[in-house]
């Protein structure tokens, strides 16, 4: 299976589960519910089918806005997130039980208490290091872990890497 370095551990897409679940087993199907959607706040839950038969099950949690993709998409994220979650269940997650989307999240969401910088912050200057190569990219996420950019720089540094592309 195809995997994403992050952070030294490798992660499986949910696509790339999907494949290799289906490349294994001629029937198979995977069900998802959604469980609550109250307030902004959903849970999913998704299960694995081989054969008819439940091998696996994965649940998901999301809040809307608590993440760039969760502003628009918080519903459709929580359903990937628990058939990843169901699909590293039944053995199909590389090295690491979590997806990636779940590992970049937290470290968002980690990286926010250490810097300062809003998890929109974070994801701008990643997004902007990311279109301009994969050294520069992994160079900002070095300097926003070791608190080189925090919300005194922030515009300096989003405006050098956005000069970078021109």
């Amino acid at each position: 299976m195809k995997t994403i370095n992050i952070k030294g551990k490798e992660y499986v897409e949910v696509n790339e589960r999907i494949k290799h679940l289906k490349g294994n087993y001629d029937n198979t199907a995977i069900l998802t519910y959604l469980v609550s959607d109250e307030g902004g706040k959903c849970i999913f839950k998704a299960e694995v089918l081989v054969d008819g038969e439940c091998v696996a099950t994965g649940h998901a949690y999301e809040v809307e806005g608590s993440t760039f993709i969760n502003k628009t998409s918080y519903i459709e994220n929580c359903e990937t997130s628990a058939i990843g979650r169901a699909l590293a269940s039944a053995g199909y997650a590389g090295s690491e039980f979590a997806s990636a989307d779940e590992v970049a999240n937290a470290i968002t969401q980690q990286n926010k208490k250490k810097t300062g910088l809003s998890k929109q912050q974070i994801r701008d200057l990643i997004d902007a290091a990311g279109e301009v190569d994969d050294d520069t990219q992994q160079m900002i996420e070095k300097k926003i872990d070791d608190k080189s950019i925090n919300s005194n720089n922030y515009s300096t540094s989003l405006n050098k890497l956005r000069d970078m592309k021109k």
